[in-house]
């Protein structure tokens, strides 16, 4: 495995205690797994805290940091996977953490140099901890996680349906179901979960689907409220204030928790904090694949010199953030994210023009959203293995997505930051959203999406004035090679990445009726709609 992810070789041999019972403060049992370098002089321990079991591919990276001469501890949260209590997403983590390190201590092989790692769900358990930071603790490796679950699931107000219900499926089958049944039931799961997505009452179809073993997406699907306690447990935004130790964290630009990372990353930055990034031309599920060779290195490197204090083997003089530019495929190093630069701004223009200059005048464009039939999910930064970049064509021929392009560009354009969409908007239906996405359009007129943003629309605004409707899309470091086209999608939804507004205003899962809505973009001299663009300068 070292070989194929084109690591360095292993150092040490290893030794496995498996099943081994460490207790937490309310009697559960946590079943860990210690994976200990045969050497008198280890390097430190790295502890990984994951729901996803502790065999194969789980214990990749536990092996890899052992064979360095690291001891690993992986432990199975409360829950799962022989630990004993109660599953519940994300809302046990910090004290169960603590109660880790608690058992650490009486460890003799324990010498008080401890690391964190993982991503995903693994990597919430860090900032769970980062809580109140050990003193042991010296430094994290974080990759692809969030740190607040509203904004996970609510941020851009309308619930993440397609990913949650799909993980929620897996997670009570997950023991159930392993090896070949369980890449089965994957490849399987958006078909058998389509009927569900297209249910009212959704949270009803939703509960049936999961068999009522998963009475936490009920209550997060019909809990908008950020300030309701089931999010205010779940809700680590203090972990980014207390974190004083170097953090290593890692992203993909089509990753759902991209967003998330990058706040941490400013955070921590603004802060003095020790830190590096790298973003990955990965979705969520490619950085466990395409991308772990590339992160693992980094990794062991981060190690040598945070929690080993030794030297790295093949020390590298590079900034501390590094991106992958897509379209241009290549990695660029970066002394801050995002770096310093300009914008570059298109408007929209009758007939799907994307100009650089204003309108002077001309008919608003006009598309129906109508959730009996939701403009589709195709793509884009999911947890599902559809995800990432995709051919566009099926969207941008549906009568519900209107389409805004370019000129062929006379030379390349970097896009480096968040791009920001702002639409002169008016509509029939106070319940509303707003979908909108950036695509390259290649030489062959193949349109490719590489950013994207959504928006709940407040219901109280006025319906028939005009409002700027001001979108953030994904962050990007995106190459526009010359002789390529940028096109901006425009659509009611994305689903079911989001769940459907039902146009009725009822609470979320509950609703039984389904309202159409029409759109109005308007791009005249008086009402201007346009794309920001940020560029890097040099």
């Amino acid at each position: 495995m070292a070989r194929l992810l084109a690591l360095p070789g292993a150092r040490y041999d290893y030794r496995v205690e498996r099943n081994l019972p460490a207790p937490a403060r309310d009697g559960a049992i946590l079943v860990t797994d210690h994976y200990a370098p045969v050497t008198d002089q280890p390097r430190g321990t790295v502890l990984v805290r994951t729901p996803y079991g502790r065999g194969f591919p789980g214990d990749v990276e536990a092996r890899v940091y052992a064979g360095h001469g690291y001891h690993v501890v992986l432990q199975s949260c409360r829950g799962t996977f022989g630990s004993t209590g109660d599953f519940y997403p994300m809302a046990n983590e910090a004290d169960d953490a603590q109660d880790a390190v608690a058992w650490l201590r009486t460890q003799p092989w324990f010498d008080g140099r401890l690391a964190t790692a993982g991503g995903s769900y693994v990597g919430w358990t860090q900032w769970a901890l980062l809580m109140d930071p050990p003193p042991e603790l010296r430094t994290c490796l974080i990759a692809v996680a969030p740190h607040n679950m509203h904004e996970a699931v609510y941020g851009a107000g309308a619930f993440q349906l397609g990913d949650f219900l799909h993980w929620a499926a897996m997670m009570i089958n997950q023991e159930r179901f392993t090896g070949l049944r369980a890449v089965a039931r994957a490849l399987t799961m958006k078909r058998r979960l389509a009927p569900v997505f297209d249910a009212l009452p959704l949270a009803d179809a939703a509960d049936a689907a999961t068999g009522h073993r998963a009475q936490w997406l009920r209550e997060w699907l019909t809990t908008p409220d950020s300030n309701d306690l089931i999010w205010t447990r779940l809700n680590l935004d203090e972990a980014l204030q207390r974190a004083n130790i170097p953090v290593r964290l890692t992203a993909g630009w089509q990753d759902l928790f991209l967003d998330q990372t990058l706040h941490q990353y400013q955070s921590l930055r603004a802060r003095g904090v020790d830190l590096s990034l790298t973003v990955g031309p990965w979705t969520h599920d490619e950085l466990a694949r395409k991308g772990m060779g590339h992160v693992l290195r980094g990794n062991l490197e981060w190690l040598e010199t945070h929690l080993a204090d030794e030297a790295p083997e093949h020390p590298r003089s590079v900034p501390p953030v590094e991106v992958y530019v897509t379209g241009q495929g290549a990695w660029r190093h970066l002394a801050q994210w995002p770096p310093e630069g300009g914008e570059t701004v298109h408007y929209l223009q009758p007939g799907g023009k994307l100009l650089a200059d204003k309108p002077s005048g001309g008919a608003p464009s006009t598309y129906v959203y109508d959730p009996v039939n939701p403009t589709p999910t195709l793509g884009g930064p999911l947890l599902t293995l559809d995800s990432g970049s995709k051919d566009n064509a099926k969207l941008e021929s549906r009568s519900d997505v209107l389409t805004f392009t370019t000129d062929p560009l006379t030379a390349p354009l970097e896009i480096m930051g968040t791009p920001v969409v702002e639409l002169a908007h008016t509509r029939s239906n106070p319940h509303a959203d707003v979908f909108v996405r950036l695509c390259d359009v290649d030489l062959d007129g193949v349109s490719r999406n590489f950013a994207e943003g959504f928006l709940r629309l407040d219901p109280s605004s006025p319906r028939d004035q005009v409002q700027t409707v001001r979108v953030r899309l994904d962050a990007c470091a995106h190459e526009v090679k010359a002789g390529h086209q940028i096109r901006l999608l425009i659509s009611g939804g994305s689903h079911p990445r989001y769940a459907r507004n039902e146009g009725t205003g009822e609470l979320p899962g509950a609703g039984t009726e389904l309202r159409p809505c029409t759109h109005t973009i308007h791009h005249d001299s008086g009402a201007v709609s346009r794309v920001i663009l940020p560029t890097p300068s040099g």
